[in-house]
């Protein structure tokens, strides 16, 4: 498993972003874990999970002029994101959006830099049904910026409708838009970490039989 992938899920684990239990999703379904990057609450944290988007996005090999958080996680992430490439040399500009216009002042949706002209990468936490990251899509097109992929913390590899074939969020955004979807690290890397460590290894089997069930085409 590629270093920035571990680092990551014991990241994760250690500021309690990655919990293992019973959970009722969104969705209506019971899932054996839960991920919210709302937990990476510190300076130290915010620190380590950028380091470990940028790897992954270094890895990817994405070419992107312009880092986009969608209103509101993804504020922090990719301002956060912006603050480590530029320690690693790279100076980004930052933009993202309101959820509601702002009628006074300055007026408008966005904020920060400019997205005319620019290869625009969008930076969230996940993609569950898709929505929030297509609206980012429309918002980045209409300000005359070219959207360059998407990257998020954690692909769950979950299908949106098993009975509508096994496509998850991330599959259909790159199939139906052309967009790249780098995740720092997927189900599939969080089933290999927990084989590898005694605390975890007991959710093992729920996260398989998860898997097995609402599992994407694009995992396992």
């Amino acid at each position: 498993m590629d270093d920035h992938r571990s680092r990551f899920l014991q990241l994760a684990i250690e500021a309690d972003a990655l919990r293992f239990g019973e959970f009722t999703l969104k969705s209506g379904r019971t899932s054996p874990y839960f991920f919210n990057a709302g937990q990476f609450s510190s300076g130290a944290t915010l620190a380590g999970l950028a380091g470990c988007y940028a790897d992954a996005l270094e890895a990817a090999g994405l070419d992107f002029d312009l880092l986009f958080g969608p209103a509101y996680k993804g504020i922090p992430l990719a301002t956060a994101l912006a603050f480590e490439f530029a320690r690693r040399g790279r100076d980004l500009p930052v933009a993202f959006n309101r959820k509601e216009a702002k009628a006074h002042g300055e007026g408008g949706q966005l904020i920060g830099a400019s997205l005319q002209g620019r290869r625009v990468l969008v930076v969230d936490d996940v993609i569950t049904a898709g929505t929030a990251v297509r609206e980012a899509l429309e918002t980045i097109t209409a300000a005359g910026g070219e959207v360059a992929g998407v990257v998020i913390a954690l692909d769950r590899q979950e299908a949106l409708d098993p009975s509508q074939g096994r496509r998850s969020a991330a599959q259909a955004l790159a199939d139906e838009r052309g967009i790249p979807v780098v995740a720092v690290a997927t189900l599939d890397d969080l089933l290999a970490f927990a084989s590898g460590m005694a605390t975890l290894a007991e959710w093992r089997p729920a996260l398989e039989a998860y898997r097995d069930r609402y599992g994407s085409s694009d995992g396992g």
